[in-house]
């Protein structure tokens, strides 16, 4: 492929930071407060609950059967109580993410597929780490946030990002090999900067910059979960893009899973089902 027209900077992305959204400010401690033990919930539900459509969304994602929730919560305080902080924190992330970027900004890129793709792999690894004893909220979120540099660029740069996307179709390649080609960048270098300019924890930033290269050095098992949850829904076409190819899959990640047959079939039957409900809420 040519080289890059003009090769945007990392600085570039972020330096208007009135083109990103602006998370609603008690998300913006969640994401920051991932690695922190010492959170005081109280106050976080508090200032949840200012906010009467994400209540509202995540109570209906916290009552959904994917959490398997034996009495209803009907305050983001009971949730918490039921379901853990963390469960949570990740639905509270996941309710006001799916609202925050502006849609239709680039003709050509289809938003709500991206989201379908981001809940799917959302579904799938906190099904993978639950059958592996990972921490499936970390891998929920992680899930959920691992393409989010790609609405950085549409954000940005919606006239290139449309070039972009006529590249990945003309020449039939994935769209992060389109990304480098047209502007020096991809979506996971925006992922990065996004995560730091948000205050991401580690534990995020290092999911986002290694979900495609989960054999490199420092990748952690995190970005392992994600790949392989990521490859398994273009496989499963939960998204609907007929577009997509399936990404190629690391064999190393697939094998450290270390799931039979059966797992895997159970696994892709898990992530339909919970896809299902979850997309309905978020997306309502």
């Amino acid at each position: 492929m040519s080289a890059p027209l003009d090769a945007v900077r990392t600085e570039e992305l972020i330096g208007n930071v009135e083109d990103l959204p602006s998370l609603p400010a008690v998300v913006m401690e969640l994401l920051g407060s991932i690695d922190q033990e010492d959170v005081d919930i109280a106050v976080l539900a508090k200032k949840v609950a200012n906010d009467p459509a994400l209540t509202a969304k995540t109570l209906r994602l916290a009552n959904s059967s994917a959490f398997g929730l034996q009495v209803k919560a009907t305050t983001i305080q009971q949730a918490m109580t039921f379901l853990g902080f963390q469960t949570t924190r990740n639905l509270i992330t996941a309710a006001a993410l799916t609202g925050c970027f502006p849609a239709g900004l680039c003709p050509g890129f289809n938003d709500k597929a991206f989201w379908r793709h981001s809940i799917a792999t959302a579904a799938c690894a906190r099904v993978l780490a639950r059958r592996v004893r990972f921490n499936p909220d970390y891998a929920f979120t992680a899930g959920l946030l691992h393409d989010i540099g790609r609405l950085v660029l549409v954000a940005r740069f919606p006239e290139r990002y449309q070039a972009v996307l006529a590249l990945r179709d003309k020449n039939d390649c994935e769209l992060i090999e389109a990304e480098r080609a047209l502007l020096g960048i991809d979506h996971v270098d925006a992922g990065v900067a996004l995560a730091g300019h948000w205050n991401f924890s580690d534990t995020m930033r290092q999911a986002i910059a290694f979900h495609h290269t989960p054999d490199a050095q420092g990748a952690g098992f995190l970005a392992t979960i994600v790949h392989v949850a990521s490859a398994v829904v273009h496989a499963l076409d939960l998204a609907g893009n007929p577009d997509e190819l399936v990404p190629r899959i690391s064999a190393v990640a697939w094998t450290a899973l270390g799931m039979t047959e059966d797992a895997w079939l159970q696994a892709f039957h898990d992530t339909e089902l919970q896809y299902e409900e979850m997309t309905a809420i978020l997306m309502a």
